[in-house]
């Protein structure tokens, strides 16, 4: 087989699927009698898309700055963190179960306890993306900067290189594969973790458009808003992936 077909069919071969789908669910509505308003056809859907195209993006456009600002203060608190856990056992002893028991906390849970903290605007929603994607990261990041070979500490400590020095050249360079490896996950969880604190409280975003659609039975217009913020999660997740390409190429299968 050639390598521009062997290129081509990873994308045919989805995109093929999910038309050969969308006309099954397409014929399926009318041949099963099935209710319109709770299962709407992916006409019906691209109708309200198409009708409603600049709402869905200015809605979509408002949670995914959430997911990127929370992404980043979850994921950069993190990494600082686990730097903090590698040099000192005492304080990973210290916190380490209490990110462990933030994880284990349900989102559902937390999410009105925000609202009440922060109000029902943006910093509510910043705030439980973050703490989505906080976990993750700090996993990982703890492995990659711990799993460095004695030798190369063995090495750095023969030309009485510092601390600081160490961490630089040689943790932070060999943490690069997990934390982009986790980084991908998180930008995926940051998402989820807007929605979710839009559907807590909000007055903007895809969560409050879907919450306000489902008020008023719009349901094609809700399977718009799920599609719409797919799509802004699914480009995220594409530029985090791209970034992991081009900064750890050689971890990176061709």
């Amino acid at each position: 087989m050639s390598t521009k077909a062997t290129g081509i069919r990873p994308v045919v071969a989805p995109v093929v699927t999910l038309f050969i789908l969308l006309g099954l669910w397409e014929l399926s509505i009318p041949l099963f009698h099935l209710n319109r308003i709770v299962l709407p056809q992916p006409t019906d859907i691209a109708r309200a898309a198409a009708a409603n195209w600049q709402r869905l993006l200015a809605q979509t456009g408002v949670t995914m700055m959430e997911s990127v600002a929370g992404f980043l203060l979850g994921c950069g608190i993190a990494y600082l963190l686990a730097i903090a856990f590698v040099h000192s056992p005492l304080i990973q002893d210290a916190l380490y179960p209490y990110a462990i028991a933030l994880k284990s906390t349900p989102l559902i849970a937390i999410a009105p306890l925000l609202v009440l903290w922060f109000g029902n605007g943006l910093f509510s929603k910043i705030v439980m993306a973050a703490l989505v994607a906080f976990f993750p990261v700090l996993v990982n990041s703890v492995t990659g900067l711990g799993a460095v070979e004695p030798e190369a500490f063995d090495l750095m400590r023969s030309f009485s290189a510092s601390p600081l020095q160490i961490l630089l050249k040689v943790r932070i360079p060999n943490s690069l594969p997990y934390l982009l490896a986790s980084l991908k996950i998180a930008s995926s969880l940051a998402v989820v973790g807007a929605v979710i604190g839009e559907f807590t409280g909000a007055t903007r975003g895809i969560g409050f458009l879907i919450n306000t659609s489902s008020y008023y039975l719009e349901t094609p217009l809700m399977f718009a808003g799920v599609l719409a913020i797919s799509l802004g999660g699914i480009v995220f997740f594409g530029i985090v992936a791209y970034i992991e390409k081009r900064l750890v190429f050689w971890q990176v299968k061709s």
